[in-house]
């Protein structure tokens, strides 16, 4: 059973920096596409930046020139840098990945923007 594990949330100031980390049970290169997803309080989930086992990446406008998302293949690990964060970045962050028709999902992690 795939499990997708997210660490490095909490507190970050406004223009501050934070690492998100989802460590997964198999091989990333196993999956079509890993990344991440936010949901804000009231709001519908929404793709934050994703990247295909061929390198193909896609982010949301809203985060580019901030956000940069790494994969670490030794470690099956998937990385999101956020930098020059925003309160409008404050959200729950999921670790995503899917095979085609099967999607998993980590169980989240709390990341607010705050001075």
């Amino acid at each position: 059973q795939v499990r997708l594990v997210e660490s490095g949330g909490g507190l970050v100031q406004p223009g501050g920096s934070l690492r998100l980390s989802c460590a997964a049970s198999e091989s990333i290169y196993s999956f079509y596409r890993v990344g991440w997803y936010r949901q804000a309080p009231g709001k519908q989930r929404q793709l934050v930046a994703i990247i295909s086992s061929g390198g193909a990446a896609n982010a949301a406008d809203s985060v580019q020139g901030r956000f940069t998302l790494s994969r670490d293949n030794a470690k099956n690990t998937v990385h999101l840098q956020m930098n020059s964060a925003k309160s409008e970045d404050t959200a729950v962050y999921y670790c995503y990945a899917d095979r085609g028709q099967y999607v998993y999902w980590g169980q989240g992690t709390q990341v607010t923007v705050s001075s």
